[in-house]
């Protein structure tokens, strides 16, 4: 909503609200579930943040402040920990939560006298597409630590036999289970 808030709905109930998620303080710009985890999603805000939620929690796991409006964001299809965010100072942000929590792998200014609006990840080359508010696309390469895939390995560095996707889901966990979701209290 443009008040911050995000509602899960019903589509048999449409007058009626599920959840109502509270994190925000200005209007949201974009949500995006994670391709790989069922219960994780992203959203953005003009607030400046970027917010991590689990869909069984009402408040946020995370919260990444960007210093500057979040226009949109992406998740990786590379990895369940790796997401994009574009900012209206022209900048994009990209964390690996499974590397760092706190600080993205990169922040790049990427235009000068625009903000940037969108952004993709192309699910086949390890690119990123980023467009701003006059029209203008820009094409960006990923360095090879942001689209790697860590596989699981024995004692003597073999790969291990798994299930890519569980594996994705495994790490997201992990980051999950480490977050404190506790409510603040007065």
């Amino acid at each position: 909503t443009e008040e911050g808030k995000i509602h899960k709905c019903s589509k048999a109930y449409s007058g009626q609200y599920l959840e109502t998620y509270i994190g925000h303080h200005m209007s949201i710009h974009a949500l995006k579930w994670n391709p790989f985890h069922p219960r994780v999603f992203l959203s953005c805000s003009a607030d400046w943040t970027v917010k991590l939620w689990d869909r069984d929690i009402n408040i946020p796991v995370m919260s990444f402040d960007l210093g500057n409006a979040v226009g949109d964001i992406a998740w990786s299809p590379y990895s369940s920990t790796v997401f994009s965010a574009v900012t209206a100072d022209g900048k994009v942000h990209t964390y690996d939560l499974a590397e760092n929590k706190h600080e993205p792998l990169c922040e790049q200014k990427v235009v000068k006298r625009a903000k940037l609006t969108h952004v993709q990840f192309n699910n086949e080359s390890p690119m990123l597409i980023v467009g701003d508010d006059r029209g203008g696309v820009i094409s960006l390469k990923l360095s090879p630590n942001l689209r790697k895939v860590h596989e699981p390995r024995d004692e003597e560095g073999n790969v291990v036999d798994h299930d890519p996707i569980q594996l994705q889901i495994d790490k997201m966990d992990k980051l999950l289970s480490s977050a404190d979701t506790k409510p603040v209290k007065n």
